[in-house]
C-alpha cells in the first residue's frame, strides 16, 4: 500500500508586491503537524528598481519562521525588533495575542540587482500559548546544527531529530530538516520521524515507491514511520512535520487560532487601527495593509 498521502502543487500568491508558490494551507490538508503555512518565495531576480515591499501588517496565535537560501530581507515588528534576515539564519517572531511586522529589501540593496528565494512559513501555537506576549528571536546561520553520515548532509533549522536540536525557540514538538546529498543515495528514516511529515524537493529529485518528484510540490506522507525514499544526485530536500494540535486551528487572512471569537476581535482591532492591541512597528509607521474587503465584511 502507498505512503503516499497527498501531493500538493505550488500555486501562486501575491503577498504584496512578490509573487510567491503557496503549498499549505491546502483545501484538503490544512496542516502538516504544526505548520499551518508555507510559502516558498522565488528564486526571483529583482531588478534595481524591483524591492520586496510587505507593509505593517498583524498576526495571532502563530510564530513566523523566515529561511532564506539567497538575497535579504529587512525585518521590523513592534516588539522594536530591526534586522536584516540573510541566507541560512533563521527569523523567528512568536505573535501571541498579538504583533506587527514588516518585511522589505533592505535600503542598500533598493537601486541595486538582487535576487530573492526562500520560505515564508507560520507555526501554529499549542492553546495555552495563543494568548502569550509577542517574542522575537534570531539565530545566526552558523549556529544551526549541521552535519554528516554516510555522504548525506543534515541541517536542522528548527525543532529536535536525529539526536540533535535547533536553538531556534519552537513551543511545540517539531522538525523542520534539511538534508544534501551528492550521490544517489537511498534513505529511510521514519523511525526517527514522529507525527506528520510532509517533503519538498528544492534540487534534483527523489523516487517514492517509484514516482519521481522534481520540485513545485509538496509530499505528505501517511505514515511518518514508514518514510523512506530515494535521493537523486545533487538532491537537497526539506522536510516538515511534529506533532498535530489536538484542537482544529482556524486561519482568516494574518490570523491563526482555536478560538475563532479571538479572530473576530483581531479583525476588529486591526480595522479600527486598535494600538493597544496592534502597537506600530517604530522606523515604519507610515502605512499598514488594511484588513481585505471579504475579510472586512461584518467587522465594525
Amino acid at each position: 500500500m502507498s505512503n503516499i498521502g497527498l501531493v500538493i502543487e505550488e500555486k501562486p500568491a501575491d503577498i504584496g508586491n512578490f509573487l510567491v508558490g503557496r503549498l499549505l494551507p491546502f483545501r484538503e490538508k490544512r496542516a502538516v503537524g504544526p505548520f499551518v503555512f508555507i510559502d516558498h518565495m522565488g528564486p526571483a531576480a529583482l531588478k534595481d528598481y524591483q524591492n520586496m515591499d510587505v507593509p505593517p501588517h498583524p498576526h495571532i496565535g502563530l510564530s513566523t519562521l523566515t529561511y532564506l537560501f539567497e538575497g535579504s530581507i529587512q525585518h521590523k515588528d513592534s516588539l522594536g525588533s530591526d534586522i536584516e534576515i540573510k541566507p541560512g539564519a533563521v527569523n523567528f517572531m512568536t505573535s501571541g495575542k498579538g504583533v506587527v511586522h514588516s518585511e522589505r529589501t533592505p535600503e542598500y540593496l533598493r537601486t541595486t540587482d538582487k535576487n530573492l528565494h526562500g520560505f515564508q512559513i507560520w507555526i501554529g501555537l499549542p492553546k495555552h500559548m495563543e494568548q502569550s506576549e509577542p517574542t522575537f528571536h534570531h539565530t545566526e546561520a552558523d549556529e544551526i546544527p549541521t552535519w554528516e553520515e554516510k555522504g548525506i548532509h543534515y541541517k536542522l533549522i528548527a525543532g529536535e531529530l536525529l539526536n540533535h536540536k535547533s536553538p531556534v525557540p519552537t513551543h511545540s514538538k517539531l522538525f523542520f530538516l534539511e538534508i544534501k546529498s551528492k550521490e544517489t543515495q537511498k534513505l529511510n528514516i521514519g523511525e526517527t520521524l514522529f507525527g506528520e511529515v510532509a517533503m519538498y524537493v528544492l534540487e534534483g529529485s527523489v523516487n517514492i515507491e517509484g514516482h519521481t518528484f522534481s520540485g513545485k510540490q509538496l509530499i505528505v506522507a501517511k505514515n511518518s514511520k514508514l518514510c523512506e525514499f530515494e535521493m537523486a544526485e545533487n538532491t537537497t530536500i526539506y522536510l516538515f512535520g511534529g506533532e498535530p494540535f489536538k484542537e482544529e486551528r482556524f486561519i482568516f487572512w494574518n490570523f491563526v487560532n482555536s478560538d475563532k471569537a479571538l479572530i473576530e476581535q483581531a479583525k476588529k482591532n486591526w480595522h479600527g487601527q486598535n494600538l493597544e492591541a496592534f502597537p506600530k512597528i517604530p522606523g515604519d509607521d507610515e502605512e499598514y495593509v488594511p484588513l481585505p474587503r471579504a475579510i472586512l465584511k461584518g467587522t465594525k
